[in-house]
């Protein structure tokens, strides 16, 4: 596993969940991020990368006669202009929610899906975010039944006067994912070997067949709000009443202060620092 990025210390678990009104555990997580340079400027790379490798920026861009930074602005990254912060809201949940899945929660992550956008101002198709776990199989097989696919729906909300009840939307989209997870396991691998990641091809391979290579499958709802619209109270109306699994999806809130201004300056420090 990759060593945890500076910012992903930001993202810290509160002591006690909330509770839904079926009774489910809300894991709350606090985002507390810092005017830290060091560490944005890190985090400003984690987060380009997602969109395009460093290494490739200058081959993609010639002929544009663009800057690496115009480039990744006017190509590349969502726009200023709607819907483009919508996106970008939506984009960078995902992604610092991906960052708390895979170094708080030791999941391996995916993280090629925003380098194949078919324009900026769109969000991808499939599941939100695919994570992975691999146990030593016993003795004799070739694969554990203990292995884990996590498959989550993610939720943003920024801006407004109050919560629109995203944890609820989130539930309620989580939902699908038992029909498009086949679907999103084959985007994901088709990806990778797009990347010549040979190791993570096959480690997705696994999960392609449960009914021959049986393994468990892990389903979450998270919601991912700015502090000023964040609604404790609404967050506990939240129901799984209506989920495939009730009673074993996992539900989780992300807040954080001034969000939209945090997104909005990073896609312009991921941009100008290339």
């Amino acid at each position: 596993m990759p060593e945890a990025p500076p910012h992903s210390a930001w993202l810290v678990q509160a002591a006690t969940p909330l509770k839904t009104k079926n009774g489910r555990p809300v894991q709350v997580v606090e985002f507390n991020h810092t005017q830290d340079e060091a560490i944005l400027k890190l985090w400003a790379k984690h987060f380009r990368e997602h969109y395009r490798l460093d290494g490739q920026i200058d081959v993609l861009r010639a002929g544009t006669g663009l800057s690496r930074a115009e480039y990744l602005k006017q190509l590349v990254f969502p726009s200023m202009a709607a819907p483009g912060p919508a996106v970008r809201a939506g984009d960078f949940a995902e992604i610092l929610v991906s960052d708390y899945f895979e170094f708080t929660a030791g999941y391996v992550v995916p993280r090629s899906r925003y380098r194949y956008k078919g324009t900026p101002d769109e969000s991808t198709k499939g599941a939100d975010l695919l994570g992975f776990k691999i146990n030593t199989p016993p003795k004799g097989k070739t694969h554990s039944v203990n292995d884990v696919l996590l498959c989550v729906e993610v939720k943003a909300q920024f801006s407004g006067k109050y919560d629109n009840e995203r944890l609820q939307e989130a539930i309620k989209h989580s939902s699908k994912d038992m029909v498009r997870r086949s679907i999103s396991l084959n985007a994901t691998k088709q990806r990778a070997l797009l990347e010549n990641n040979a190791a993570q091809s096959e480690m997705i391979e696994r999960f392609q067949n449960v009914n021959d290579r049986p393994y468990k499958n892990v389903m979450a709802a998270a919601a991912f709000y700015c502090s000023k619209v964040f609604v404790e109270d609404t967050v506990k109306t939240a129901t799984t009443e209506d989920h495939p699994l009730p009673q074993d999806v996992q539900l989780l809130v992300f807040r954080g202060a001034d969000m939209m201004k945090l997104v909005h300056s990073l896609y312009e420090r991921a941009a100008n620092e290339a």
